[in-house]
Formats: C-alpha cells, structure tokens, sequence
C-alpha cells in the first residue's frame, strides 16, 4: 500500500516557499472574505469573532515559524478554522461545505501529509463536535441535527473521496518528476562523464568570471590543482593575453550576442613564458530570460597550425629564393604605400642583362647565387622605407616615396653599386643592368605605374643594356597600345572565340606542281569596333600576359577541326607554339586531349611551329618535353631558320621534322648567288637529316622558280596568296583539287 501512495515531500526549497506564501495569502484573504460576508448579510456576530480570533495566529504562525511542517500545519488549522466559520455564518447552509473542498484541493499543493492530515480530522472534528453542540449552525436538515455524528462521517468521507483525487494527482506527478530526476541524472551523469574525460581541455565559468567547473585535460593542461581552491576567478589562470589586459577576452565572451563565440589569439604561459596560439570556442548557458548564467569552454592548442600558416603567409609574401618580396605581395604593398603617402611614388624596374650567358655557363645554382647576392646589394643599396621585390627570374623592381629625381638618384645608385663586383661562389662578378623608371600618384596608378616602368626598362635594354630610361609620353602610346591590346584580347576570350577569334590559313605549295600541300593556322581578332586586327596587334601582350595560353588552344582546337574537315583535300595544317606555351607544365597534357577531342586519325598532320626565340628562352627540359610531343604523333616544324645564333646546332639537337626557312633568305634569292648557295646547302642538309623544308616569305615569280630549281619542296608566300578565312581557304582547295584532275 506504501507504494501505491505519494511519499509526500521532495519540494525544493524555494519552491516550497512560493507555495507556502500563496496558502499563507490565500488564509490571510479568508479573514476579509469573512467580514465582507457578514457584513452583507448581518452576521458580525459571534461566529465571525471567533473565526477571526483563531484564524489571525495561525496566519502570524505562519509567516513566523520556521519551515516546513509547523507553518505548513497553522495554514491547514486555519482553512479549516475558515470553513468551519462560514458554514456556521450560513446557518449551516449545505453550499457553504463545499469550501472544505476548495480547501482541501489548496493543500494539496504543499505535498505533504501533515496539513492534509490535520485538514481532514479537523473537518470531521467540525462537523461532529459542532453539529452536537450548535446543529442549526452547522446543518440545514433535521436529519443532520438529529444524528451529527453520522453526518459527521458522511462529510468527511466525501471530503476524504475529493481528497483521494487529490493523492492521485499528487502521486503521478511525483512519479512523473522522479523519472524526469532519473533522466536528467542519467543525462548529467553522461555529460560528467564527457566533460571530465575528454580529451579537449573544457571549462565552465559564471557571469562574473568564477572557475566554476574544469576537465582532467584543462588542469592537466595548465598544471592546476584538482580541486580548484574556493573562488578560483579567469585571472587567476597561469595565463597571459598578449596586447590585453587580464579579463578583457572574458569581457568579449560574456558580451558576444551569439551563442556560440570563436576566439583566436595568443597566449603567454607564467611556467616557462612561452607564447601559446589558443582557439576558445564559447557556449553561453543562458535562462528562460535571456540572463547568463555560465560560458562553456574548450581550449584548442593550435599553436603549430598558426606557426604553419605563418610559414605560408612568409611563402606568399616572401620570394623563396632571395627573401625579398613576392609579386603578389609587392603589388598590394605598393597600393597601400601610395595610399598612405601624401606626394608621389618612385618606381624603379631592374633586369639583369645578360643573364642567361651566367646560367648556361655557370649552372643554374651559380644563377641562384648571383640572384640572391644581387638582392642583398640592392636592399642595402636603395633608400630605407622602400619596397623591394623580385618579380621572377632575373627581374626586380623598386618602390620608394619620393618625386622622380629621388627615383633617379635610387636607379643611379644601384647602376653604381652593380658596377662592384660581386663576390659569389668563391669569386668575383660583375653584373651589368637595364633600369626603367616611372612614378604614381595615386593607388589607382600602381599596376600603370609598374608597366610604364617595365616598358621604360625594355627601352634601356633595347638601347644597350646597363643604363637607366625614364618612361615618356613616346612610351607612353606603348604601355596604351599594350592596355588597349590586352583588354581586347580579354574581352575576345570571353566572348565567342569562332567568332572574335578566327583562325585564318595561308597555303603551302609545292612549286613542282602547284598544289596546295599544307596550311599554316594563324590567327585574327575582331574588336569591339568592328576592325580586324592581324598578329602583330596583339600577340606580344598575349605573349607577356599569360593570355597566350588560352590563345594558343583555341588555335590548335580550330585547326584540329579544320583538319577533320579537309581530311581528303589537305595534308597538314601547322601552328605557332609560343615560348610561354611551352612552359606550361600541361601544354602536352592539352594537346593530347585536344587531339582525343578533334578526332584526327593521323596526328602527323598536325605540325608545331617552334621558333629559336622559344628554344632559347625556354627554361624547362626541352628535350623530354619536344619528345613528348613527338610521342603523340605530332610533327615539330624549326620556324625562321637561320635567323639566331646556332641554328645548326638546333638541328642537331631538336627533334624537327620540318625546316622553315626565314624569308631574309628568300627574298631575292633569284639575283642574289650567295643566297642560293645557302639554300641549296639547308636544302641539303634537311634532306641528310630525313627532314622536310619550306621557304616562306616568297613573293615574285622569279623566286619562286629558283627556289623550283633548287628542289625546295614547298613553298609560302604572298605570290600564291595571303593568309585567308576558313571559307575562302576551302574554295581555294577545291579549285586546285579539280585543277589537279583536269590535268591527269
């Protein structure tokens, strides 16, 4: 039977309390309900005063003793002290008794058997003493007044049944909270067990900065005692915020609107003073208000990741051979130098001339030498406060505040001190430069400014070498021929590549028959304003901007499908290659996929063009990546032969299957001998090498003949045609094709 009944008790505190103080008022507001209803219905009488009498005490007994069970005790005499006053204010009318019921339900929330116990005697006590002695005022029925003790019962046990759903209710909620307390133990008793064995150091702290709660792993972590000693505040971590003042990161904690809060930032520790990079990631706890009541903790070490991310940002900012900065970091420097700087802004562009001669002739690590005691020089050698950056290979360039003359100054004193010889790798070396200068007055002008500056030093080079230019308006039309070239080209990309890029062919001839035996692809642009625009407009800026890349593709994708199309009427089409093209690491990579994409049953009809220029200045294996090519079935073409310096030697060297010779050879090539006997001698030496040869540049008949004459087997030129489109190309093979069956 205990089991089935509630145990009574188990109310917290303050909640007990709350309760006591709404029973308590609740017994307080029965005196004033009494009195307003006698005096309504004339009944101040002597059962009023005696309510009254006994119900005032118990109320200050209430409010007075201590709790729980005496006040609690005084508050159920009272109520019945109340009921038992009204019924006898009513002239023991029946309505009245049902505030026994209100009563009884009132005390049930005190949850405790006590007063409820003392509520239900005293009703009985009330209805049997009373219905004896005063029966008219305790009973409207002659049946009641007869035999009050029966009625006694009666009321009592009706009580007691209302009573008893006031014991269920009491019982289901008790054994509803005692599976809620079960629940959250159990969660709390998991949460322990998550908090404290973690791995991650964790902590709870209150409102006002107190150490309320710490993991193994953060006492561990910091060496603190287990437990924290009484008090223990957030400044008294061994622990130092660098550039705060103690407590100020809490403050941020504590006042951050979000709930959950990430703080990076460097920590000194009092043990040993080392600087410790913590990541604190913060819960607020708050209540149904929005008050906080606690922050929740875990600390990340991630002092290596910082210490790494310092590396590459020193990477991304630091040229890792000379230490000087980087491109990228030098052109974001120099915007905010110009920003920051009231008057204008020096910028010197440096190459080193003749660069490549040390590199060939000393290595490449003797070049990594050069270039790093070139850059020490010119650190020490330009004004403190200035930018100094290597921009790649052999190239640097200066930014100092200060008009042009502070410019020039700068640039003469690095001519003069590159004038001393260099001590690098046991020896000594003198180095030569070309300077260009210009100057920017605003941030807006930085990446001009630097353009203009590199167009001013390629004037120096051209004039020389080892000297100093100033960028001038001359140059000027330059650098806006070169910005205006650029922007079209870029704009050209983006749009419909058939369309503002198409490709052109100019025929290759056999002279012995005629026909057309080849093609050479070379490309147009259409700007914006509608002109047509050749080559030589834009494909050195595509050259110096990287844009020659995807140029280059679009070229060869063209010409792979125009050779799918002329697959019966045209033996080959050949395409520049520029140097930039070559060093792209997945140029081969590209070509591959683009002749998987083109269809080409034979790759041997596809031919790359590659000049002396792009085999002198590329800087990747050239070999292995030339045989690469050679791999996919591709043909390699020598372009502009005989214009460089070992032309012979590239033909010893190169894997060529083709000979182009450069039109200063054929240009009147009819009436000059010596000319003739070069060619006859290339012509030669292609044939003994298994390569073939084409003379470009002809434009006359007599050349053409002479070059007939000596065996040449194909030539190019404007005397047979221009370069022309796609279109009137194909018009031109069909021609000669049905010329060709007219004469078999």
């Amino acid at each position: 039977m205990r089991g089935w009944l509630p145990a009574g008790g188990g109310l917290r505190g303050e909640d007990w309390a709350r309760r006591h103080r709404l029973l308590t008022l609740l017994l307080a507001s029965s005196v004033i309900a009494l009195t307003v209803f006698g005096y309504v219905h004339g009944e101040l009488g002597a059962a009023w005063l005696l309510s009254v009498a006994l119900i005032l005490p118990c109320v200050v007994a209430a409010v007075l003793l201590p709790p729980r069970r005496l006040p609690s005790i005084f508050v159920a005499a009272g109520l019945t002290v109340a009921c038992g006053g009204f019924v006898a204010m009513s002239g023991g009318l029946t309505e009245a008794h049902f505030s026994f019921f209100i009563a009884v339900a009132a005390l049930s929330l005190y949850r405790d058997w006590t007063p409820f116990c003392v509520f239900l005697i005293g009703t009985t006590l009330h209805h049997a003493v009373f219905g004896t002695l005063v029966s008219n005022l305790t009973y409207d029925h002659h049946s009641a007044m007869a035999h009050p003790w029966v009625w006694a019962l009666l009321h009592g046990l009706a009580v007691l049944i209302a009573a008893a759903f006031q014991v269920v209710a009491w019982r289901l909620t008790e054994a509803e909270e005692r599976q809620a307390q079960d629940s959250l133990a159990a969660s709390q008793a998991q949460l322990g067990v998550a908090f404290d064995e973690t791995p991650v150091p964790m902590a709870m702290m209150g409102p006002d900065g107190l150490v309320q709660r710490t993991n193994s792993a953060f006492r561990t972590w910091l060496g603190l005692p287990d437990p924290l000693p009484p008090g223990f505040m957030v400044t008294d971590l061994p622990l130092t915020p660098e550039g705060y003042e103690p407590g100020t990161l809490v403050m941020q904690l504590l006042s951050a609107p979000d709930a959950h809060t990430t703080i990076s930032h460097p920590y000194r520790r009092h043990d040993d003073g080392s600087v410790i990079w913590i990541e604190i990631h913060s819960n607020g706890l708050r209540d149904r208000e929005g008050r906080l009541q606690s922050i929740f903790v875990h600390c990340l070490d991630v002092t290596r990741q910082q210490e790494h991310e310092a590396a590459l940002r020193r990477q991304v900012r630091q040229d890792s051979l000379t230490g000087l900065l980087s491109r990228s970091a030098f052109e974001v420097d120099l915007v905010e130098l110009l920003g920051a700087n009231d008057g204008p802004v020096s910028v010197l562009y440096l190459d080193v001339d003749r660069f490549k001669t040390i590199n060939d002739g000393s290595g490449h690590s003797t070049g990594d030498d050069v270039l790093r005691a070139l850059a020490t020089r010119l650190e020490q050698t330009v004004p403190r406060g200035s930018l100094v950056a290597r921009l790649g290979g052999d190239e640097f360039v200066v930014a100092q505040p200060g008009p042009l003359r502070d410019g020039l100054d700068t640039g003469r004193a690095v001519l003069a001190a590159m004038a001393q010889p260099l001590p690098v790798a046991g020896g000594r070396l003198r180095l030569a430069m070309s300077i260009g200068l210009a100057v920017a007055d605003d941030p807006e002008q930085a990446e001009q400014a630097v353009l203009a500056a590199d167009t001013a030093m390629y004037s120096a080079k051209r004039a020389g070498g080892n000297r100093l230019e100033i960028f001038n308006d001359e140059m000027r039309v330059v650098v806006q021929q070169r910005i205006t070239a650029e922007s079209r080209l870029r704009q050209a990309l983006d749009g419909d590549r058939m369309a503002t890029l198409p490709v052109w062919f100019q025929p290759i001839v056999s002279p012995a028959t005629g026909l057309i035996v080849g093609a050479e692809a070379l490309v147009r642009m259409w700007t914006t304003e509608g002109q047509l625009l050749a080559p030589g407009h834009f494909i050195a800026t595509a050259e110096e901007t990287g844009l020659v890349v995807p140029l280059g593709e679009h070229v060869l994708a063209t010409a792979l499908s125009r050779l799918q199309q002329w697959r019966h009427e045209l033996g080959y089409v050949s395409v520049n290659v520029s140097p930039r093209q070559l060093n792209e690491p997945d140029f081969v990579p590209t070509l591959a996929r683009l002749l998987a994409e083109g269809g080409l049953e034979d790759p041997s009809r596809l031919v790359l063009e590659i000049t002396e220029t792009a085999l002198l200045s590329n800087s990747v294996d050239l070999r292995d990546r030339l045989h690469a090519i050679k791999a996919l079935g591709v043909r390699i073409a020598l372009d502009d032969f005989g214009t460089g310096y070992s032309s012979l030697t590239w033909l010893q060297s190169v894997p060529a299957d083709i000979v182009k010779l450069d039109r200063s050879f054929v240009a009147g090539l009819a009436h000059d001998s010596r000319k003739e006997s070069i060619i006859s001698a290339v012509l030669w030496l292609a044939r003994s090498l298994n390569m073939s040869a084409v003379a470009e540049g002809v434009e006359d008949l007599a050349d053409w003949e002479a070059l007939r004459a000596a065996d040449c087997p194909a030539i190019q030129g404007y005397f047979f045609s221009r370069p022309v489109n796609a279109q009137d190309f194909h018009h031109m093979l069909m021609r000669t094709r049905e010329i060709s069956l007219e004469a078999a």
